[in-house]
């Protein structure tokens, strides 16, 4: 069995995970039992198109927020909240404060995309 090596360790969303997939289905021409599995569950639950979360990827990079991580930000693709309250349950798993008025800019930003799904 070949030797598998980790080179770089990242977080990535559903949506580019969707997309990830695609491409190694193409490649490969048929995916294992694990990957349809898991192509069939992000056909259901990610209503984001590549173009469209990458669009929101750069919004809410481009917010500043102070101690902001990429991790935040692909449970925020993932959830697509659209209020304060659910943007400050998605980040509750993290240790991380966000103002009220940056609640409100992300749970705004991010509702103006869950509206094209």
């Amino acid at each position: 069995m070949a030797r598998i090596e980790v080179l770089d360790e990242e977080s990535i969303s559903m949506s580019e995970l969707k997309d990830e997939l695609g491409k190694i289905k193409k490649r490969d021409e048929e995916l294992n039992f694990r990957a349809q599995k898991t192509e069939e569950y992000l056909n259901q639950f990610v209503p984001l198109t590549k173009k469209d979360s990458k669009e929101l990827r750069k919004k809410l990079e481009d917010m500043n927020l102070p101690r902001f991580r990429p991790q935040y930000i692909n449970k925020l693709l993932d959830i697509l909240p659209t209020d304060q309250e659910l943007v400050k349950m998605a980040l509750s798993n993290y240790n991380v404060t966000v103002s009220q008025d940056n609640l409100k800019k992300i749970a705004s930003t991010v509702a103006e995309y869950a509206k094209k799904k």
